[in-house]
């Protein structure tokens, strides 16, 4: 078997496709193996570069081929797609994936820790027990609405519809009384396995230095500042902080041709959970300077007197952004614009 510069590897649950290149391009082996022989045959290749798609399991794989002494770059799959030829298939994937991997202008996922990893699915936990909640609250909030019990939307009235449970004027039949009731202990039970992972992430964000500097900026809170940590790339695999912003598509979807540019509404490109989160906080500081009628960032006033709101929390998030790459780059904490 020819010595390969590059291994392109086709990641499944079972069975792998590697495909190995020379440096010149070539290629110098087709393989396929089994889940249990992959790092025995990476061990067994002097050290290289290993490329993979940065789909599931691969930060994992990446870490392992780390340790054997490789080179590990993750290519975006929307990266990988232009390279496979003809029909879609485990051999034609590995070969895009090493393909795309070799050209010199390719953007690459930094390899996670098992630390990041494991803090996003703290935040993704949350997040899921967060939907399950709503969507029983929303469930109890219909079925009893047929009933006319009715309350407004939120957590903060599920007290009303208990009250309604108990009151014998209600007139409410007793198997709605029993089935509102499993309702409601499942409500409370979702209530509590959330309020302990906020306290985790609390916990946590009181710990780290650079989630502590994070929350200094307006808008930006403990899971803000959490999921920043777990989802981000190293702020040092950017330029500036407009290509961390572009990265989370806060920036506009462009459209130019013949040298005359069109700006589009935001590409929403990147990781939505970051996005989602900076535009919640941009947007709870826009409704208190809103409610206040005054703020001390002469910027924020002056949009507030020309924009709409949701216009001036996108841009805010944005900005956001952009002093979320610089307090992490340069190790300061937020200053506001009044006060510096």
């Amino acid at each position: 078997m020819d010595q390969a510069s590059i291994i392109g590897i086709d990641l499944a649950k079972h069975s792998f496709q590697v495909h190995g290149a020379r440096a010149d391009g070539s290629v110098a082996f087709r393989k396929k193996l089994s889940r249990g022989k992959v790092l025995d045959f990476l061990a067994s290749q002097p050290p290289c570069v290993v490329a993979m798609e940065a789909c599931g399991s691969a930060h994992h794989w990446g870490r392992e081929a780390e340790k054997l002494g490789h080179e590990v770059k993750l290519v975006p799959p929307i990266y990988v797609k232009p390279f496979v030829k003809r029909q879609k298939n485990d051999m034609a994937d590995a070969e895009a994936t090493t393909e795309a991997a070799q050209r010199p202008t390719m953007s690459f996922v930094a390899v996670k820790t098992e630390e990041q990893q494991a803090r996003g699915m703290l935040f993704r936990t949350r997040d899921l027990l967060v939907r399950q909640r709503t969507q029983t609250i929303n469930a109890l909030r219909g079925h009893l609405a047929e009933f006319g019990v009715i309350a407004p939307q939120g957590p903060a009235h599920v007290s009303r519809l208990a009250s309604a449970l108990e009151d014998p004027c209600s007139g409410l039949p007793e198997q709605v009384r029993e089935l509102a009731g499993l309702l409601l202990e499942q409500i409370a039970g979702l209530d509590e396995k959330i309020r302990g992972l906020e306290k985790d992430v609390h916990t946590s964000a009181r710990q780290d230095e650079e989630a502590v500097r994070l929350m200094t900026i307006p808008g930006v809170g403990p899971i803000t500042a959490m999921a920043l940590q777990a989802f981000a790339p190293p702020m040092e695999s950017f330029r500036r902080g407009r290509d961390f912003s572009a990265w989370l598509g806060l920036v506009p979807r462009q459209h130019t041709t013949g040298g005359k540019p069109r700006l589009g509404k935001i590409s929403k490109m990147g990781q939505r959970d970051l996005r989602r989160l900076l535009i919640t906080g941009a947007m709870s500081v826009v409704r208190n300077a809103a409610r206040r009628g005054e703020t001390t960032d002469p910027w924020l006033a002056s949009m507030l007197a020309r924009k709409p709101r949701m216009l001036v929390a996108v841009a805010l998030a944005n900005r956001m952004a952009r002093i979320t790459w610089a307090l992490t780059t340069k190790k300061e904490n937020y200053r506001a614009p009044g006060i510096a």
